[in-house]
């Protein structure tokens, strides 16, 4: 069966998430961090078309997700 309580459980942690990630994004803006503006990142632009793939800022930002993710996961099991 469906349990309500822990779908809200998971939808309050995505949003707590979702609003860090837009913090982050945020600053980083006003800090003039290249975030999307990195040579691997590509924009393919055809007339009023355009593509844009994050490549290399992707790549980062797993990095360094993966990094603190790890951090947090040892802190927590000791």
């Amino acid at each position: 069966m469906f349990d309500l309580s822990s779908t809200g459980r998971w939808l309050l942690i995505f949003g707590l998430l979702l609003t860090l990630v837009g913090g982050f994004l945020l600053i980083a803006g006003k800090m003039g961090l290249p975030i999307g503006k990195l040579p691997g990142d590509f924009r393919f632009q055809l007339g009023s078309i355009s593509c844009f793939f994050p490549l290399a800022s992707s790549i980062i930002l797993s990095i360094v997700l993966t990094l603190v993710l790890n951090v947090v996961l040892r802190l927590l099991n000791k």
